[in-house]
């Protein structure tokens, strides 16, 4: 059998407030649960948007690009080569063999002649000398001798143990070699008539007596051999004041040109 609350009478006070702080309470929970399920409700939380992703590929940082060497510097130009002037050769002259004793050793001659007195002997004075016994260069030369010389015992020679100065140069003569006279080399008819000129540089030695000392000759430079042909001809013929050093003459070793060119 159900009865309602209100129908009911209570006869104590303190029952009646006690239900209603009951229903207060029981209401605000109901009240509080209803909100909170409505709250719950209405902040369901929205459906997550599907995004596309694109992954971007970032570029590596380029390495520093290397140092240049400098370059190295340029190479010097090579220098023009210069000529050179024509050397002059030494012509080497056969030397003249002094006039003194060969350099050689005695040999003892046997006695033939047996004398018939005694000669004066003087026991102080050396008979011989240990050096010309020595058995070294030419029979019947001496110790004091020059090697190669054809004079006799006690001849000094030109210039004993010493030799020939070969020919000077024109500037270490005191008076150069001029020319004096002879016939100037013919002028070939072949290229006189073909109108050719030209010119030879010799070179040669002029001796004491003021001639050309033969095979001294060296061609420097020379435009043909026809005109080469012609120098060589008249050369020996040629007359030459010697060159001198202190007043005494001397060889001296010349450089001449020879001009061919037609007269017009």
């Amino acid at each position: 059998m159900m009865r309602l609350l209100e129908s009911t009478k209570s006869n104590k006070k303190g029952r009646s407030a006690g239900g209603t702080i009951f229903s207060i309470i029981l209401h605000s929970l109901i009240i509080f649960l209803a909100v909170f399920a409505t709250a719950r409700a209405g902040s369901k939380p929205d459906k997550v948007k599907a995004e596309n992703v694109r992954f971007v590929e970032v570029k590596k940082a380029e390495p520093p690009p290397p140092k240049k060497e400098p370059p190295p510097p340029p190479k010097e130009a090579p220098k023009p080569k210069v000529k050179a002037p024509p050397k002059v050769v030494e012509v080497q002259l056969p030397k003249n063999v002094p006039a003194a004793p060969p350099q050689g050793f005695k040999v003892v001659a046997p006695v033939v002649n047996i004398p018939t007195t005694m000669p004066t002997v003087d026991l102080s004075a050396a008979l011989t000398k240990e050096s010309d016994f020595s058995g070294k260069g030419v029979a019947g030369g001496s110790s004091d001798g020059v090697k190669g010389g054809t004079g006799k015992e006690g001849d000094g020679g030109k210039a004993a143990g010493a030799e020939d100065h070969g020919p000077y140069m024109e500037f270490q003569v005191e008076k150069p070699v001029q020319k004096i006279g002879g016939e100037a080399p013919n002028y070939p008819e072949q290229l006189k008539s073909a109108g050719v000129q030209g010119e030879v540089l010799a070179q040669f030695v002029v001796n004491e007596s003021g001639r050309y000392e033969p095979g001294t000759l060296k061609i420097l430079n020379s435009s043909n051999a026809q005109f080469t042909a012609a120098v060589k001809d008249a050369l020996p013929r040629m007359r030459f004041s010697a060159a001198q050093i202190g007043g005494k003459k001397v060889q001296q070793l010349v450089q001449m040109p020879f001009q061919f060119n037609i007269k017009q």
